[in-house]
This record gives structure tokens, C-alpha cells and sequence, in this order.
């Protein structure tokens, strides 16, 4: 019996409560995630003032940050079963854009679950 696996859609629907405002800061970004395999596509979340907000499809704008992986995997590193060091460096986590912002964004938000 398989665990119930989340899915983008839940996550990044659930990011803005995640967000831990302190650690946030003065970040104010628009990070995209874009996902190949089967329930891909292109989420988004927006951090500024100590709040975020997220949807599906283009962001409200230019991102400074898209991260791209296969669903499964971002998946995984979303829920803490990947490190997304790991995941980076084994080349299953592609950066576009500000790289100390990907490195921020673990410590900005708690993980779901």
C-alpha cells in the first residue's frame, strides 16, 4: 500500500501558510516552478512583505528564480524526502536565475506534513 502522495497543485496551494515571515524578510521574489512528466506544468510563489501568495501558470511577474524538475522529484524534495542539494547536484533540480535565492528558500518556509 502506497503513501497518498501530494500533489504540485496541494503544495503550492499551501506554501503561503508555510512561509516563516522572519526568515523571509525583506525577500521580495517570484520564484516559478516548472515540472515535466505526467502533471507537469508551471506553479509560482510570491514572497514580499513577509507574506507569500501562489497560483498555477505564468506568475504576475518576471520570476528571479525557476526551478525545474520532474514532478516526481520536486515532490519529494518539497516533502523532505529529497534533499534539494542532492537533487542539484545529481542534476534532478535545474536553476535558472538567482542561486542564493534557491538556497534560501529551505530555510524560508516549513515543510508540509
Amino acid at each position: 500500500m502506497s503513501e497518498v502522495q501530494m500533489t504540485p497543485d496541494q503544495i503550492v496551494e499551501a506554501m503561503p501558510n508555510y512561509l516563516i515571515p522572519e526568515k523571509a524578510g525583506s525577500t521580495n521574489a517570484t520564484i516559478v516552478f516548472d515540472l515535466s512528466g505526467e502533471g507537469g506544468g508551471k506553479w509560482w510563489v510570491r514572497v514580499h512583505e513577509g507574506k507569500a501568495d501562489s497560483g498555477k501558470g505564468e506568475p504576475p511577474e518576471s520570476p528571479k528564480l525557476t526551478l525545474k524538475a520532474s514532478v516526481d522529484d520536486w515532490i519529494k524534495i518539497m516533502t523532505g524526502k529529497l534533499d534539494g542539494t542532492s537533487a542539484f547536484l545529481q542534476g534532478k533540480l535545474k536553476t535558472d536565475g538567482d542561486l542564493s535565492l534557491a538556497m534560501k528558500m529551505p530555510t524560508m518556509f516549513r515543510r508540509p506534513g
